[in-house]
């Protein structure tokens, strides 16, 4: 699991931090350190570029790393019962020389050259589609471990994915992720469930892709105009006031968007456009001084 370490948080204790990772997760905890600090990627087996997709494909639900709900450093995170309908924005980072061959929360061993990722609450395994937002770039992963816990990322990538996404140079990108269907066709969308039963043996499953030519990607669209939304409301009145609240706090760029969503009006607060992660994370961080929790990445 992607742990404290990565995220330059305080180290537990040992028996305390080996119980608590035992019980929760079945894999080792770990946090990437930051980009100033990480350790140089050593040179790929393989052009990332050369290394395929993971292709959905239907699998148990594993044993480990799927409990109803587990703490790290003070907050509760619920695993999902299914990925169906999973779409998700915000920020990615990945992780790479560092914990290459440690345990993932699955019992699996890391594979930086492989397409894998880690996330905080999908069953695992689960495959999804991960989209630059930035740059247009996506590649399928499959994800099987737990992390990130720094911030406001969503989800860790393989040395190879972030690769494949244009992301390595910065280490974070502003992304959408988003569940597959079992056996779907690489550039489909459709969303999965993730089975429940026993897990499949480590061995038995595949984590080191083979350097064969990969299923072709969907072409990249142009970089979508991305927004941090600060709230949603059915009132267009709530709405418009918490956007008066932020434009009187110092906030600029703060707009009321109106969508109709299955036939019912929805008013999004909504402030930017956001240049990249920086500019995002700040935002984010003055919401939450103003008393506004959960804020979130959105386009147009």
């Amino acid at each position: 699991m992607r742990s404290a370490r990565r995220a330059g948080l305080p180290r537990l204790g040992g028996a305390l931090l080996a119980l608590a990772l035992a019980g929760c997760f079945g894999g080792a905890r770990r946090h990437e350190p930051p980009p100033a600090t990480r350790v140089p990627a050593p040179v790929p087996p393989v052009a990332p570029e050369t290394v395929p997709d993971a292709v959905p494909r239907a699998e148990p639900r594993a044993a480990h790393g799927n409990p109803p709900f587990y703490d790290v450093f003070g907050k509760r995170y619920y695993v999902l019962s299914s990925s169906v309908g999973y779409v998700e924005r915000g920020v990615a980072s990945w992780y790479g020389p560092g914990f290459h061959e440690e345990r993932t929360s699955t019992g699996e061993p890391y594979d930086m050259y492989a397409m894998t990722a880690a996330h905080r609450t999908l069953p695992l395994p689960t495959y999804v589609r991960v989209t630059n937002l930035q740059n247009g770039r996506s590649c399928v992963v499959r994800v099987n471990d737990r992390g990130p816990f720094v911030g406001n990322r969503i989800i860790d990538l393989s040395y190879t994915a972030a690769a494949k996404l244009g992301m390595l140079r910065d280490g974070t990108a502003m992304v959408e992720v988003r569940a597959l269907e079992p056996g779907a066709a690489a550039g489909a969308t459709a969303v999965t469930t993730a089975a429940a039963g026993p897990a499949v043996p480590p061995a038995a499953v595949p984590v080191t892709a083979a350097p064969v030519a990969a299923a072709p990607s969907p072409p990249a669209p142009p970089p979508a105009a991305l927004f941090v939304q600060a709230g949603a409301f059915a009132d267009p009145a709530n709405a418009e006031r918490l956007a008066a609240r932020l434009r009187g706090g110092g906030f600029t760029g703060v707009r009321v968007r109106e969508d109709e969503i299955a036939g019912r009006r929805l008013y999004r607060v909504r402030i930017g456009p956001v240049a990249g992660v920086p500019d995002f994370d700040r935002i984010v961080a003055d919401l939450e001084r103003v008393g506004v929790h959960d804020a979130r990445l959105a386009l147009d």
